[in-house]
């Protein structure tokens, strides 16, 4: 099987290339995340992955788009939902198009793996993107494997990141030290 896997970061992968490869399925992994901000960080995660990819030797593709100002947009009318109306499927649609462009058999995605992630709608969100380009979703619920391989990739010094991509939430992770300044009334 040729398969085509959206890649979110190094992290996220680990385990779901050693679990593909257990399968004797070798995927290729793609990396399309306009969502992560600041640029910082795209570039940190996108060079993690490029280094991962040269020590794991897998094949990677890279689809270079920044779109602070585009994800922007797209997520201001509903921040809540911003995973589900936005985030999940222009990559996953990217993702679908590029791989049915190319002669992949499938694609899935590496967001399978985090016990963080919406991955219900994530699931339904990939599987109306199969339907509509006529090409095959893998799925796989890689939940079971995070912490290991999350405990692999600390192993090898990859750089962990510490939000899921986009500014807001970076905000959440902050959410409980923004309320905890507001109670006690920083001044200076």
């Amino acid at each position: 099987m040729k398969l085509l896997m959206h890649t979110c970061c190094a992290p996220c992968s680990v385990y779901c290339i050693d679990s593909l490869r257990k399968e004797n399925i070798e995927p290729v992994s793609y990396w399309y995340n306009p969502n992560i901000h600041p640029y910082i960080e795209y570039k940190t995660r996108r060079d993690t992955l490029i280094e991962y990819s040269k020590m794991a030797n897998f094949e990677l593709i890279i689809n270079e788009e920044y779109g602070l100002k585009k994800f922007c947009k797209n997520v201001i009318d509903d921040i809540e939902k911003r995973c589900i109306n936005y985030c999940y499927p222009v990559r996953l649609e990217q993702t679908a198009n590029y791989a049915k462009e190319n002669g992949y058999d499938a694609f899935t995605t590496t967001l399978l793996v985090s016990p963080y992630q919406k991955h219900d709608e994530l699931k339904k969100i990939c599987e109306k993107i199969a339907k509509q380009y006529n090409i095959d979703f893998l799925y796989r619920d890689f939940r079971e494997g995070f912490r290991e391989g999350q405990a692999k990739a600390r192993e090898l010094g990859l750089y962990m990141q510490k939000y899921c991509g986009c500014i807001f939430s970076e905000e959440e992770r902050y959410q409980k030290q923004i309320e905890k300044d507001k109670k006690i009334g920083l001044s200076w």
